[in-house]
């Protein structure tokens, strides 16, 4: 009986997560056709093609469902974009990777979900506050860990208490003048070659502040 059991388990969970990915689909074509509070449960159900009763299994309210694409989104930058190697001394390559792959991540990607964020974070503030972990904090965690450990091997000169805050310098830096026209749809995003032009003022600025010569 345990052996059936263990053969079935799989495929149900990969029906459970297809199932949970079409909603999930589903859903952010939704948010952004119609916005987050304009969306209706019944909308993304006819979207996903799913019965509303089957929405209703995955996810109990809208507010779940946005939750989800958000952490996704955030989830996707921070594995993709903020993998670094502490054992990599060469700051300067690092951190122009970095910052080109940040930048371009932010301005090339749907933008719905921040706005929707800011939109509704005075009166929903756990969902600005799960965005905000999931997504933001944990890029500049993992950046300020990098940062120390440079500290630590004597390639930069940065207080140790203070790598937080120069992590969120620096990324904000590398997003000046290019995410937030986007943002505002005040600009398309910027060519790679305006992205690679202000993140190189960046990584000269920050190497100039925290470098060992």
């Amino acid at each position: 009986m345990s052996d059936t059991l263990t053969i079935i388990r799989p495929d149900f969970e990969a029906a459970d997560n297809a199932k949970r990915r079409q909603i999930i689909e589903g859903a952010r074509a939704v948010f952004l056709a119609q916005g987050f509070d304009a969306a209706s449960m019944n909308d993304i159900a006819r979207k996903a093609g799913v019965s509303k009763g089957t929405l209703y299994v995955y996810f109990k309210s809208k507010e779940d469902l946005f939750e989800a694409i958000a952490e996704e989104q955030c989830g996707f930058q921070a594995e993709r974009v903020f993998e670094l190697d502490p054992a990599d001394h060469n700051v300067s390559a690092v951190m122009t990777k970095l910052g080109a792959e940040f930048a371009h991540f932010l301005c090339n990607r749907s933008t719905s979900p921040i706005r929707t964020v800011i939109a509704i974070a005075d009166r929903m503030p756990e969902i600005g506050r799960q965005f905000y972990e999931a997504g933001p904090a944990v890029g500049i965690g993992k950046l300020s860990r990098y940062l120390q450990a440079q500290v630590a091997a004597g390639v930069l000169d940065i207080d140790i208490a203070d790598c937080d805050i120069v992590a969120a310098q620096f990324l904000e830096s590398c997003l000046a003048g290019t995410f937030k026209p986007v943002l505002f749809n005040f600009a398309p995003p910027p060519p790679p070659e305006r992205i690679a032009h202000v993140v190189g003022i960046a990584v000269r600025v920050f190497m100039k502040a925290h470098g060992k010569t």
